[in-house]
């Protein structure tokens, strides 16, 4: 799952707790690291973030590797998205970036223009890596400055989890593909005046604050035909495109419509942490895999609806959930992309990996796994089939260096509109002037 600060709590469904890391270490038995030889035989290192369900697929489907390649040992390691990126920062600037790494879209440009990630072109086109069943426009999503650096691990898109009761309760239809801002922001009115109150006795929202968002933003933005950056050092809007982004949200919290500025500026990256996950919202913005884990946590009530509209025209859009990437100074790079290729294209493995990362690149499997789908797994792959069914327009490449950075500056200049220190055309002229000198 384009993915933010914000959207971390998309991509990481359940936080790692101690007992969680203890697992996983007896999953993994060691630690990333540089690739080597012993005997003659083969060690890789394999990096990914996630939880233990993505931890016990992914060495399941790991071992199966190592028993179809028998000269060849994956040494594996896994965390939490805060401190797997914050490790793989550091071993990228000491040149010791894994044989094999999960990434994010937002890394790619940052790791790529460092000279970290290698060139996957030639293992590509000596069938190495096979991609013909992937859609065209997903894998350049992998592609910085002209050259494949990254595959994509997963397709996905964003929607809004809400909570399917409450809705009819209010008299709020079941949202569909073409429904509107106005109609997110009525829905939101109806049901705040239902009076409901959260597990604290304080009031239940019909909504969760977007406008700390980037990722909305961005949807939003292209609804309204426009785009994040128009280039590697170019954003695509304006300070008035954003003022009325901002200005929108501003008027929905004003009318108590959504959450309270303290529960918005807490957002992190645990679903139990938003509005929603809390019981103080009925909705809350994510993308399609992390829904998977709002049902366990709130109810089989719980369903996924589209993004809302502009003039019919959808601002979302698939974008890979992450991506992977073999390090640029691997020692075996042949048998780094030989796991890379296995991971996204073995049948056997795509079954034993299954919607973890959402829909399987390999558009063949996805389709075959479909068949045994059940619950929010099955309401996932069918809800990105009706989105595209709707359309929706090809992803943007990988974003610039130093969107990370705007990210939180993002964040860091909605929160001073949500604590009334500044208007929002204020705070939309300051995050462009940051975004000017980030971009420079």
């Amino acid at each position: 799952m384009r993915t933010s600060k914000y959207g971390r709590r998309r991509r990481t469904v359940v936080r790692l707790a101690a007992c969680s890391a203890a697992l996983t270490l007896l999953l993994t038995g060691c630690s990333g690291g540089s690739s080597s030889s012993a005997g003659g035989r083969v060690t890789l290192s394999f990096t990914w973030w996630g939880n233990d369900d993505r931890a016990l697929r992914t060495n399941k489907a790991v071992a199966l590797f190592e028993k179809k390649h028998p000269g060849v040992k994956v040494r594996t390691s896994t965390a939490g998205y805060e401190a797997y990126v914050q490790k793989l920062a550091t071993q990228a600037a000491g040149g010791d970036l894994p044989d094999v790494a999960q990434l994010d879209y937002r890394q790619i440009s940052q790791y790529a223009g460092s000279g970290t990630l290698l060139d996957l072109g030639p293992y590509m086109k000596d069938g190495t890596l096979r991609t013909a069943e992937f859609d065209k426009s997903l894998l350049r999503t992998g592609v910085y400055d002209s050259t494949q650096v990254a595959l994509p691990m997963g397709q996905g898109t964003t929607g809004f989890t809400y909570d399917s009761k409450i809705f009819a309760k209010a008299g709020v239809p079941k949202p569909k593909p073409g429904w509107t801002w106005d109609d997110w922001a009525d829905a939101g009115r109806k049901i705040t005046a239902l009076g409901l109150k959260g597990p604290d006795g304080r009031a239940f929202t019909g909504l969760t604050d977007i406008g700390v968002n980037e990722d909305i933003f961005e949807d939003w933005l292209r609804g309204h035909g426009k785009q994040l950056y128009s280039g590697e050092r170019q954003l695509g809007f304006t300070a008035k495109d954003l003022t009325a982004f901002w200005t929108f949200c501003d008027r929905l919290r004003r009318e108590k419509v959504v959450s309270q500025a303290k529960d918005t500026a807490q957002l992190g990256g645990a679903i139990d942490e938003s509005p929603m996950g809390r019981r103080l919202a009925a909705t809350d913005f994510t993308w399609d895999s992390p829904y998977l884990g709002y049902p366990p946590l709130l109810g089989d009530q719980i369903r996924f609806a589209p993004v809302p509209t502009t003039a019919g025209r959808a601002g979302q859009y698939f974008k890979p959930t992450m991506l992977v990437g073999v390090g640029a100074h691997s020692a075996h790079p042949k048998q780094a992309a030989e796991l890379v290729d296995f991971l996204l294209n073995d049948p056997e493995a795509g079954k034993i990996l299954g919607v973890n990362r959402s829909a399987p690149p390999n558009q063949a499997i996805a389709k075959s796994i479909s068949k045994d789908l059940k619950g929010p797994d099955k309401e996932v792959y069918d809800y990105e089939r009706r989105v595209a069914a709707y359309g929706v327009d090809a992803p943007p490449k990988a974003p610039p260096r130093g969107d990370v950075a705007l990210q939180v500056a993002f964040t860091r200049c909605y929160q001073q509109v949500i604590y009334e220190r500044q208007s929002p055309a204020r705070a939309a002229a300051e995050f462009l002037s940051e975004a000017r000198r980030e971009l420079r």
